[in-house]
């Protein structure tokens, strides 16, 4: 294992330099989402194959433990690396404010001994012992739960940006846009709920969760329009139609993740494994969705950061006349504020980290084919509970005004 460690590891560090130096200042966030998924094809990789070479290793192997034990292992292993790599760099990045400090640099550049460190993190993992993994393992559902809670914050935000963005624009046309896209996704919510009926409610069972399930989505996309467009809310149709089809999308992938052999999973029940089409596009789902998240979340200035720490190039000298007599002190050049938290960045992937480890480990209680991803009913209910989340949120930020008027709610 680890010469094979060793081997890869040369071989990666030959083509990272050459990478690193082709990454610019503007592409920074682009080569940290390339990074990020590196690490998801490696844990893919690992648990496809690695699963062998783990039960070499004495310090993991267990004679009571399954192929699908050991696959877990190595996608933890992967993962608790890239979550490492990413959470020292939150750390380091904290109350970073303009580009004068020396911390900017190295958010930027240093891609070779970052990729060195990255891959050098990754292969210890595989010499620590269980217990460590265990651990980490435990934390990483709440990791993950954070994560998926970020990501319905930034949609939130998204869908009120976007309809802000319109109504700004005064114009007929763009109300009317605005009207027609609401139409069209309240459409397409409703349209999909009733194929859902279809596709997990099978003549001849009972299969009433399901049926429960998708019921509540239709009326929490009703209750939306409703509650947004009544005269006391100062709500929009816009909103209130993107979550409704947001709920829906995360009403199937919950209801998709059923156990293969349930009943009532009438879209996969005749499937035994997955195919490796509906892998690669999970995998794909999975890194545009945290590349989003980073680059919308990683975008406030102000996260993570001191609040009494005064805005870069904002602050007046309290000595004007040292500064008229040091002339080369005041040459030096003006500090410009980052455009976006570094910090919050690197810890939107830590938290990414983890929530791919459950996503690729089952959540690491799936009692279903080890070649299945993200299947069990603890993915089920993680789904489902994430929908409810996302509904409640989105109701709260229209009904808050009226219960605290002097806050502002996106």
């Amino acid at each position: 294992m680890s010469c094979l460690a060793s081997c890869c590891a040369a071989s990666t560090c030959g083509l990272c330099s050459t990478v690193a130096s082709g990454i610019s200042r503007k592409s920074a966030r682009l080569a940290y989402c390339g990074l990020f998924g590196l690490s998801l094809i490696v844990s893919w990789i690992l648990r496809e194959v690695g699963a062998p070479l783990l039960e070499k290793l004495p310090w993991i192997k267990s004679s009571t433990q399954t192929k699908t034990w050991y696959q877990e292992q190595a996608v933890l292993r992967v993962s608790l690396g890239n979550f490492l790599f990413f959470a020292i760099l939150a750390l380091i990045m904290i109350g970073v404010k303009d580009q004068n400090d020396k911390r900017d640099s190295w958010h930027h550049g240093g891609w070779t001994a970052k990729m060195v460190i990255w891959i050098l993190l990754v292969i210890l993992m595989f010499f620590l012992p269980n217990v460590v993994i265990t651990v980490y393992e435990i934390l990483s559902k709440f990791g993950a739960g954070i994560f998926l809670l970020v990501q319905v914050i930034i949609l939130l935000d998204f869908t009120h940006s976007w309809n802000d963005a319109w109504v700004e624009k005064d114009e007929q046309k763009w109300y009317i846009a605005l009207l027609a896209v609401s139409i069209g996704c309240y459409l397409v919510a409703f349209a999909f709920s009733g194929i859902l009926f279809i596709w997990f409610n099978p003549s001849g069972h009972d299969c009433g969760l399901n049926v429960f399930f998708i019921v509540m989505t239709m009326v929490l996309a009703f209750s939306f329009g409703v509650i947004a467009l009544h005269p006391a809310v100062n709500g929009s149709l816009l909103p209130a139609s993107v979550i409704s089809v947001y709920c829906a999308y995360v009403c199937y992938t919950g209801l998709s993740s059923e156990p293969r052999d349930y009943v009532c999973n009438g879209l996969h029940n005749k499937a035994s494994a997955v195919s490796l089409s509906t892998l690669i596009l999970g995998m794909l789902t999975t890194v545009l969705s945290v590349i989003y998240s980073a680059l919308r979340a990683g975008s406030s200035t102000t996260f993570l950061s001191p609040p009494s720490s005064p805005k870069a190039g904002t602050k007046k000298p309290l000595l004007e006349g040292d500064d008229l007599e040091e002339g080369k002190e005041t040459k030096e050049k003006e500090a410009r504020p980052v455009s976006y938290s570094y910090s919050f960045f690197h810890l939107i992937f830590a938290l990414a980290s983890m929530y791919s480890a459950m996503l690729l480990s089952g959540w690491t209680s799936s009692s279903d084919s080890s070649d299945l991803v993200d299947v069990g009913w603890t993915s089920v209910w993680v789904r489902i509970c994430t929908e409810w989340v996302t509904a409640a949120l989105y109701v709260w930020t229209l009904v808050a005004p009226l219960i605290i008027p002097d806050r502002e709610f996106f």
